[in-house]
């Protein structure tokens, strides 16, 4: 319950049967304008599974997990059985300890840079669940500052777009979804950095929120796009988010140009064309922020007659 979606609609549910913890997609939470193909919905899904995985292998069990085990059953996204008592690999154990730390910080990072050994292990870490985090150069990060702004300016030119947007950000304290205004980080409205989205009551309808401080900007791709492919990048995006965590980085995603999908190709060509883009981060050292609300236990757990096919 405790990883990222989009908007923070929590998109997930589980079910404890005597074979296994299911997960199931929560598509009563899809954002039809924006994640028109439920992508996004799969990687944050993905995302839960990680956590869910690596809180079971740190109690001492070994997780066997099953992905998309039923093709009649599409919303049912894995199965995990615990099972086989085993030592905790302390590596794993570092990773559960940092899901209940682990949070979206949307201010801007110190103008510090990130040591390459951190970054290493970021990449590995996408690499452990089958996708792969790209060196990028100054000038593709360059043209990935341009897609950025293109992709966040069509979607403001949408309507429907922001209208969805709106439903979902600058709520009360009193809600246990979407992000409030208490989450969405004080940013910076200047010319220049990566722009960012803004989640406060009243975002800026042409600038958005900018960030100058040049954080690391990563991308985490797979080499597929299907179902199973993007179940796997939201679980290399967890262990990535878990990692920088660990290591004492905050992230933020920049969302917008793997939202829109014409920019999206146009950054899977900058990327070489072998790569599918799932995900674009920020990462560095922020200013403490409040966290983002969360259902509660009791509205992600499936009964047998709740469920939908």
């Amino acid at each position: 319950m405790l990883a990222p979606s989009t908007h923070n609609t929590q998109p997930w549910r589980f079910r404890c049967t005597p074979v296994g913890l299911e997960l199931h997609a929560d598509t009563e939470r899809a954002l039809p304008v924006v994640d028109a193909d439920q992508r996004e919905l799969l990687l944050s899904c993905g995302a839960a599974l990680f956590n869910l995985r690596t809180a079971i292998h740190a109690l001492g069990a070994h997780p066997a997990t099953t992905l998309l085990p039923r093709r009649d059953e599409p919303n049912l996204l894995a199965v995990v059985r615990p099972f086989a008592a085993r030592k905790p690999d302390p590596r794993l154990v570092e990773l559960a300890d940092a899901i209940p730390r682990r949070h979206t910080n949307r201010t801007p990072f110190e103008k510090a840079a990130i040591p390459a050994s951190v970054v290493a292990r970021l990449r590995h870490a996408a690499e452990i669940e089958q996708a792969w985090l790209p060196r990028l150069d100054a000038a593709q990060l360059d043209r990935l500052r341009e897609l950025v702004n293109k992709s966040h300016q069509d979607q403001l030119a949408d309507p429907a777009f922001v209208a969805e947007w709106r439903y979902w950000t600058g709520r009360g304290r009193g809600s246990r979804d979407g992000v409030p205004d208490y989450a969405a980080g004080a940013m910076p409205a200047d010319d220049g950095g990566w722009i960012l989205r803004d989640f406060g009551t009243e975002p800026s309808p042409r600038r958005g929120r900018i960030d100058e401080s040049d954080p690391l900007v990563v991308v985490i791709g797979s080499f597929g796009d299907t179902r199973l492919d993007q179940l796997r990048a939201g679980q290399a995006m967890q262990r990535v988010l878990l990692t920088a965590t660990a290591a004492g980085l905050d992230a933020s995603f920049i969302s917008q140009p793997v939202e829109v999908s014409s920019v999206r190709n146009e950054l899977r060509d900058l990327l070489g064309g072998g790569l599918w883009p799932q995900i674009v981060l920020r990462l560095g050292r922020g200013k403490p922020v409040a966290w983002t609300p969360r259902r509660s236990v009791a509205d992600v757990l499936l009964e047998p007659d709740r469920l939908s096919a």
